[in-house]
């Protein structure tokens, strides 16, 4: 058995696929990492549904995995997070159903990428409800309320008699490691339109949409009657039950969870610069970005600003006392991979370099040879008539629409390796005008400048991302020298939490490491360049509206 000095946390991150946990120091250093499959159902387009039970016992082979070599009196902490799945349970705690072409209760997980609800989204902001406001005036389909209307709608006894509770799945994990009911307020106010201001469910909210009978039953119970900031220590800290599925100590302290790109924020807002600082140091000046499946683009104020197809401002959802604003892309690490897996030549190059990220980093070296043959190494002038708009999956922020499409414009009859490369280009900068965009909006909306990036998350490993977010944004990107940021915001919350620091933000200063820094190009022909392709990314969205009025009138 190996001991330390040192107390440890354990993170535990569960996300959109697995299951990962991480032991980690006091010093915010990963020693073990373990990532364990979960399944998903999805037997329709749109519906994508998983198994609590399926995703605990995930976690628990994790932690079990990271912990066999320690001894579990260092153990003080751990902490949740995950994504913002909806968890329903019946009136004796078990799994219940919220799948409409099977009984089988295990199905009781709508995940946060479903999108069955998107009528429901409709008719909650035909509202135009002063709360619509922290969620940019108009409520995704893929946040709660509109999961639990389309239950009622479609499975009535589910929300009417049969619930005994509805989870965000972080939430749900702390309740089967401790038997506490509480709910973060992180969950809360960001996904279930929980008034963080008064610290209050907005009953009167919840009425205008058909949904308060059922949820203020009993003082809130269904959807949580307490409500917690993250990284609070819950109740007596792990139940005896959960402490032999982890194999840890009954009363390890149990962190209030946040949601998975939250933790992740948390992490990056406390990473610094390997050298020098200054104001692009304070937390309120950066913009933190999880790049996963989906990006989620946070960042942190001292006041509230509300900026439209932005979500929030949420106040205490990272950080107490400060507002959040969290916008997003639905679809780019999955996107990428459906743009390179569709092409021709994808079989091939996955014979010959063994993986995607080997696939990615053979395009990145390709684009550099073909600049230097073509356009003096100028790599982005290679798309000087190719263009992306990337919202295949609907736009989250700043437009909120589910219903936008992806284009491309100046598609060939080519099927090489060079036509690939090219469109993957295309489409790398296309993700990185949607990341401006939201800049603009939200310096438009009056908030203070935002003069650095964090980046973290898969899509971070890849330099031309990296690059490109940089050049485009004018502004550099910074990269923790610590890749695990989603697990190491868990794991200092479970810090917090354990007492071993007096504060989120102090265990996340005194974690949250170093970072390399990746400069912009801030020459007058990369800016000129990416400015022209930048208005004609924002004439394509204009383009597709002016089709739709054409095609619909």
């Amino acid at each position: 058995m190996q001991s330390s000095k040192n107390p440890f946390v354990i993170g535990v991150d569960v996300g959109t696929g697995s299951a990962r946990a991480a032991l980690v120091n006091s010093t915010g250093k990963v020693l073990e990492t373990c990532v364990k499959p979960i399944r998903t159902w999805n037997d329709q387009p749109n519906y994508y549904e998983q198994s609590s039970d399926d995703i605990w016992q995930a976690v628990c082979h994790c932690v079990k995995s990271v912990c066999n070599a320690y001894k579990k009196e260092d153990i003080m902490g751990i902490g949740f997070d995950a994504t913002c799945s909806l968890v329903a349970l019946d009136k004796n705690m078990q799994p219940l159903t919220v799948s409409p072409s099977s009984n089988d209760h295990q199905r009781n997980v709508i995940l946060w990428m479903d999108h069955r609800a998107e009528e429901e989204a409709r008719t909650i902001n035909a509202t135009r409800h002063w709360m619509l406001n922290y969620v940019g005036g108009s409520i995704s389909l893929e946040m709660q309320l509109p999961k639990l209307l389309w239950l009622k709608r479609h499975m009535a006894q589910t929300v009417t008699s049969l619930a005994g509770a509805f989870f965000d799945l972080p939430d749900y994990l702390t309740y089967r490691a401790t038997g506490d009911d509480s709910r973060s307020i992180c969950s809360a106010v960001c996904k279930w339109n929980y008034d963080a201001e008064q610290r209050v469910w907005c009953d009167e909210f919840l009425q205008q949409i058909n949904l308060s009978d059922e949820l203020s039953r009993a003082d809130w119970k269904l959807i949580g009657h307490r409500v917690l900031d993250p990284g609070t220590p819950i109740g007596k800290g792990l139940s005896e039950a959960a402490a032999r599925e982890l194999d840890l100590l009954p009363g390890t302290a149990v962190a209030t969870s946040m949601i998975d790109a939250h933790a992740g924020a948390l992490a990056l807002f406390g990473c610094r610069r390997e050298i020098g600082a200054g104001d692009d140091e304070k937390v309120t000046s950066k913009m933190a970005i999880i790049c996963g499946t989906s990006s989620c683009h946070m960042s942190l104020t001292e006041k509230s600003v509300m900026a439209p197809g932005i979500w929030g401002p949420y106040k205490h959802a990272i950080i107490p006392d400060l507002y959040l604003n969290e916008a997003g892309q639905s679809a780019t690490g999955v996107l990428i991979d459906h743009i390179v897996q569709t092409h021709p030549c994808y079989g091939t190059l996955l014979q010959e370099h063994g993986s995607n990220s080997g696939i990615y980093g053979y395009l990145n070296t390709l684009l550099l040879e073909l600049a230097k043959e073509r356009t003096a190494g100028f790599v982005h002038r290679l798309t000087i008539d190719l263009h992306v708009w990337p919202d295949f999956h609907g736009n989250r922020s700043p437009l909120a629409d589910p219903n936008l499409t992806g284009m491309i414009c100046g598609l060939r009859m080519t099927k090489d390796v060079e036509s690939l490369a090219l469109l993957y280009l295309a489409l790398i900068q296309a993700l990185a005008y949607g990341t401006r965009h939201i800049l603009d909006v939200l310096k438009s909306s009056g908030r203070e400048p935002i003069t650095s990036i964090l980046l973290c998350g898969g899509l971070s490993k890849n330099s031309l991302f990296v690059q490109t977010h940089a050049d485009v944004c004018s502004i550099p990107v910074l990269l923790p020298t610590e890749p695990e940021a989603v697990l190491l915001g868990s794991a200092m919350m479970g810090a917090y939490a354990a007492g071993l620091y007096e504060s989120l933000e102090s265990a996340a200063s005194s974690m949250g490491g170093k970072a390399t820094i990746v400069t912009p190009d801030l020459s007058e022909a990369t800016h000129d360049y990416h400015e022209r392709k930048y208005r004609i990314f924002q004439r394509m969205y204009l383009d597709q509206r002016g089709y739709e009025r054409i095609m619909k009138g």
